[in-house]
């Protein structure tokens, strides 16, 4: 594995591994904590629908997947927020949606595509610069969106005090989803579409077991998105197999070996 460190291509897969695990685990704790667990897997469909359209047009998918995502987050949040809808329903309309439009721009391009099918499954070893400045721009938002992480926090434990409070929760949540959705974007180039949820509930549902607190279990839930990249990259590389499978795997592991301890 260190020799392999040597590769450009094995050092970007490391560092994008590190800050995606980190960066979903970070907001998988509101997302397990809200119930809102299918909002990662529906918003990663969605996401397809931005990769096709990225090589519809022939451009980089990831830049394209993250305004795309965002837009229907937006949507998601909106019709959570106005309509008597449940948060299931929403997801399941607008994901249904944006899969009907990914299949619709990538019949328009007439010609095989294998980067849509890289997607569904992951590529972290194809990981480029450009898509490190993706996730870096990510990272810089979460870090300018910290202060706000006190009232995240409130209005996922009783969203009903916050509001009476006279918290602005309306326009947290929305800011909330949008960081969800740029994250799941990210993520969907590092483990795939088909196993992006995973990435963010299984590092939060363990910490959920082994915390007490909402501090604690955020802090304990980006620890283990964080050990899970390296370790699960150096699995991948020394049985050859896929790298997104062996993260979600090493996750997967410590969640049972929480549910262990805690019995």
């Amino acid at each position: 594995m260190l020799e392999a460190l040597s590769l450009p291509f094995m050092q970007r897969a490391l560092i994008a591994g590190i800050l995606v695990g980190g960066l979903a685990s970070y907001y998988g704790v509101f997302v397990v904590q809200r119930g809102m667990s299918f909002l990662g897997s529906g918003l990663a469909h969605a996401a397809f629908g931005g990769v096709a359209l990225g090589i519809l047009l022939g451009t980089n998918p990831l830049w394209v997947a993250v305004p795309f995502t965002v837009v229907v987050a937006l949507g998601i949040a909106w019709v959570r927020a106005r309509t008597a809808l449940g948060g299931d329903t929403a997801v399941g309309i607008f994901f249904s949606l944006a899969v009907a439009l990914g299949v619709l721009f990538l019949s328009l391009r007439r010609e095989y595509t294998a980067d849509a099918f890289a997607y569904l499954f992951g590529s972290i070893l194809a990981v480029v610069p450009a898509d490190l400045w993706v996730v870096l721009g990510v990272v810089g938002g979460t870090l300018l969106a910290l202060p706000a992480w006190g009232r995240f926090a409130y209005a996922t434990f009783d969203r009903e005090l916050a509001l009476s409070d006279r918290l602005r929760v309306e326009r947290d949540d929305y800011l909330l989803t949008v960081l969800i959705a740029v994250t799941v974007v990210v993520a969907v180039k590092v483990v795939g579409i088909v196993l992006v949820a995973s990435f963010m509930v299984i590092p939060a549902a363990t910490a959920r077991l082994l915390s007490r607190t909402f501090y604690g279990m955020t802090l304990v839930s980006v620890l283990i998105g964080v050990i899970s990249a390296p370790v699960g990259l150096w699995i991948s590389y020394g049985w050859d197999v896929p790298s997104g499978a062996a993260i979600v795997l090493v996750q997967a592991t410590l969640f049972f070996l929480a549910l262990l301890l805690r019995r």
